[in-house]
């Protein structure tokens, strides 16, 4: 992953932590109700893909053991991981395209209600996601994906000072230039093509990309619709990061209909999805999305965008806007031959998933700014629609300073989560020095990118040949945080 370079190194913020009774008067551990969302506290899990759903993109018993692990934990609210609207392979990521899932999404919601004792709320994230191929072998790449063309041609004759050249000896010579040579030669997205991988753009030709603003609100609805059968509380719409919906409200969409160009645009398919959804599930069924405070990438939007987007959402009737940063594909590093590029390497993964190397600013509440930003302009529109913030906050005092500031409404603590899962329930009932803290060494991040089950180095070596206990694949790491045992 990119780090800033002073690699200035950080530990976790030392703050106090409440007492019980302090806990108690908290904003944070005060209900929460705005139209149908309500919360018993304002604390809130975003979503995470901890790679547990069988390969088909079923519920499986170990998808279970880690919500009702963070569910024991009774935070106000989980997200459920990013879960694929289409009823497409896409691995071990959960699906609900088709009613086949209902049963495994209704054991999940059940599992988390029970498992918390009825205090905390459990969402769905509902994403579409984009054809994205590995990076392929050189000469394969030539040999059978590069499509030749005539401006192609005419770059290699005009290297190479010749006045033609067939398709057969071309690919063959293309396979034999170095990279500073193929620059000149294969435009930008054949280049990205072969060191990074073919990914589909929303703005390119092919008819399935083109007709998405048609096809996309029903596939959502449905999806929606089966949410809310599996007993769901609420719905996020995925709109962040490298994936379907973020990249029409990208300022790199370049679709020449209504839905590219101008922040209008982009912002109109978000919406009718939004729309579509809220028509099937009611408006008594608190639907939201999360999207982007800044994609952090060269011509991508930015916090003028973002509070522009917000502001509409509201406007539309989401009944909450939780906010991340980057995560794009565009600024990845660059993947092994074999392996696809993963979309948190870069400096927009970075301020994603900012870890205890950092810059000046440092690793902790990268988010908090422009959350407090896009806020204002919703409150300055008229709306009080609920924004949820997270990034970097691992204690007491960034939480409750966050509310008390109203710099955001809901308290979004992801990486903290996995570190100890019982983090709101130490910190309400005043026992915060039990709390194991984060260090924020991206190791669950690590993990993700291999596509191997999430776990966190401060826990997963513990205690493993106890009974019960359930191991990973490779054998080498439990997968699920040991029980609280109070000091």
């Amino acid at each position: 992953m990119w780090k800033p370079p002073q690699r200035i190194k950080y530990t976790p913020l030392e703050h106090p932590w409440p007492s019980r009774e302090e806990a108690a008067r908290s904003r944070l551990f005060q209900r929460f109700q705005h139209g149908p969302l309500s919360l018993e506290q304002r604390s809130w899990i975003p979503a995470m893909v901890p790679w547990r759903a069988t390969d088909e993109g079923f519920v499986s018993e170990n998808v279970l053991d880690w919500y009702r692990r963070f569910a024991e934990g009774q935070p106000g609210a989980i997200v459920i991981e990013a879960t694929g609207i289409r009823d497409v392979p896409s691995g071990p990521l959960l699906r609900i395209g088709h009613d086949r899932y209902l049963d495994g999404l209704k054991t999940l919601t059940q599992t988390v209600h029970d498992a918390s004792q009825g205090k905390t709320k459990v969402f769905i994230q509902l994403i579409d996601f984009l054809s994205i191929r590995r990076r392929p072998e050189p000469d394969k790449f030539f040999q059978r994906f590069l499509t030749i063309d005539d401006a192609l041609r005419e770059r290699y004759c005009q290297l190479k000072n010749i006045d033609d050249i067939s398709d057969t000896d071309l690919r063959q010579a293309l396979s034999e230039l170095n990279e500073e040579a193929l620059a000149q030669v294969l435009d930008s997205r054949q280049q990205e093509s072969l060191y990074q991988g073919f990914r589909e753009r929303v703005f390119d030709p092919a008819p399935h990309l083109q007709e998405l603003p048609e096809v996309l609100p029903g596939l959502f609805a449905d999806a929606a619709a089966r949410a809310k059968a599996a007993g769901f509380d609420g719905i996020e719409l995925h709109y962040a990061h490298a994936y379907t919906m973020a990249s029409f409200l990208s300022a790199s969409n370049v679709r020449e209909d209504a839905y590219g160009g101008s922040r209008e645009n982009r912002v109109r398919l978000p919406l009718e999805v939004f729309q579509a959804v809220r028509d099937t599930v009611g408006s008594d069924y608190p639907v939201g999305c999360r999207f982007l405070s800044e994609e952090i990438i060269e011509g991508g939007s930015t916090l003028e965008d973002a509070r522009f987007f917000a502001t509409e959402f509201a406007r539309a009737g989401m009944d909450f806007i939780s906010l991340s940063r980057g995560g794009k594909f565009d600024d990845a590093k660059r993947p092994k031959v074999g392996q696809a590029a993963y979309p948190y390497t870069g400096e927009s993964g970075y301020e994603c998933m900012p870890s205890f190397q950092s810059d000046e600013q440092g690793p902790f509440g990268r988010n908090i700014a422009p959350t407090a930003s896009i806020r204002d302009s919703i409150r300055a529109a008229g709306f009080n629609t609920p924004v949820i913030v997270a990034g970097g906050i691992h204690s007491y005092q960034q939480a409750e300073k966050i509310l008390q500031q109203d710099q955001a409404d809901v308290i979004g603590i992801a990486r903290q989560a996995i570190a100890d899962p019982d983090w709101f329930r130490k910190v309400k009932s005043g026992c915060g020095t039990d709390v194991r803290l984060c260090e924020y060494s991206n190791y669950c991040e690590r993990l993700d990118q291999n596509h191997q089950e999430v776990t966190c180095n401060l826990w997963d070596k513990s205690g493993r040949d106890e009974e019960g206990v359930t191991l990973s694949q490779d054998g080498r790491r439990r997968l699920i945080a040991p029980a609280w045992k109070r000091s």
